[in-house]
């Protein structure tokens, strides 16, 4: 169980670093059409040139994982979430395929413009539906045809399409955050007045995705207000909303009296989903897959978990470092799209 509960961490870590990291530059994709003035969207794409391939290492990370640590769960998610699943993954690969050709085309960049914004916002919502179909509860596989058939399509409900455009939301945001600190100018602007819209539209998603899990989960209830849980878990909302008015302070100071700090924002938006984050796991633990598998039930036996620690113990530790290294090169403003930085 001392094993299966620190690859449980590790796998937590590792999302949250997907969902962080790569959060944001899906946003730029998804805010991509509301720049369209001369080399803004120039500028977007540099901003994200030399970290965007890096962030999705966290999501193959995850995956292997979730295959290795936890093959129980590995199953009956990619059964169940085939096809939302795969759509997610070609929504990537024309993005990241947007990406290198936009930069050598010509006649034909509007397409791969189109290519990049699109599957930026696929992939987003896709993940947001699996989020919203994971905390709902799935149905057990089994070998019958129809319910399979059925099982399918279960990440199809109104409840999981509120999460997937509330995701959508919330990478808009931590995008319009990461623009703020990285930008001059007209772009700046811009984005500190997408980015208060944006942080009203996701407390608002946050608020009615909660209410709505508290009012139809039965378990995620209890969790939250049987005997005094809601005064210890009180912090998380409270903690939420100081980090909500952080943002907003430095957001809206930018364009009035002067005097914000352009890094904060960033910073208390990441502060707002890791507080979300936390809750959710509040919520659902111990399980990978709700009412069906605990982390205990769908881990490996400790000899594979054992062979698989000087792995994580090496990787992890090589994946932080490089990619705060490369951060950290690229550290400043981007000052001219054609140089970068």
């Amino acid at each position: 169980m001392d094993l299966a509960f620190f690859y449980f961490l590790v796998l937590g870590f590792a999302i949250f670093m997907y969902v962080l990291l790569d959060g944001f530059d899906l946003g730029i994709g998804i805010l991509y059409p509301w720049f369209n003035q001369d080399g803004e969207r120039d500028h977007l794409m540099r901003s994200i040139s030399h970290v965007w391939d890096g962030n999705e290492t966290w999501l193959v990370f995850g995956g292997v994982i979730l295959f290795a640590a936890f093959p129980a769960a590995y199953a009956d998610i990619l059964s169940i979430f085939y096809l939302p699943i795969m759509l997610m993954l070609f929504a990537l690969i024309f993005r990241g395929v947007a990406f290198e050709y936009r930069f050598k085309s010509d006649r034909s960049r509007p397409y791969w413009d189109l290519a990049f914004s699109a599957g930026s916002a696929i992939a987003a919502f896709c993940q947001g539906m699996l989020l919203g179909s994971l905390i709902q509860g799935v149905p057990a596989v089994t070998g019958n045809l129809e319910t399979s058939s059925l099982s399918s399509l279960h990440w199809l409900t109104p409840f999981s399409v509120l999460t997937g455009f509330s995701v959508m939301a919330g990478y808009s945001l931590l995008a319009a955050c990461y623009l703020f600190m990285k930008s001059r100018g007209r772009i700046q602007q811009h984005a500190a007045t997408l980015g208060k819209r944006l942080l009203i539209l996701t407390i608002l998603a946050m608020a009615i995705v909660s209410l709505w899990t508290v009012i139809n989960e039965v378990e995620i209830r209890e969790r939250w207000f049987s005997d005094y849980n809601f005064i210890l878990l009180s912090p998380l909302p409270l903690l939420t909303l100081v980090a909500a008015r952080l943002a907003w302070k430095d957001l809206h100071a930018h364009g009035n009296s002067g005097g914000s700090n352009e890094s904060r924002p960033f910073w208390a938006v990441a502060t707002l989903f890791l507080l979300g984050f936390a809750g959710l796991v509040v919520g659902l633990f111990p399980y990978l897959v709700p009412r069906q598998l605990t982390f205990m039930e769908a881990a490996s036996p400790d000899s594979s978990l054992l062979f698989l620690l000087p792995g994580v113990c090496i990787f992890v530790p090589l994946i932080c470092a490089y990619t705060f290294w490369g951060y950290r090169v690229f550290a400043g403003k981007v000052e001219d799209y054609q140089e970068g930085y």
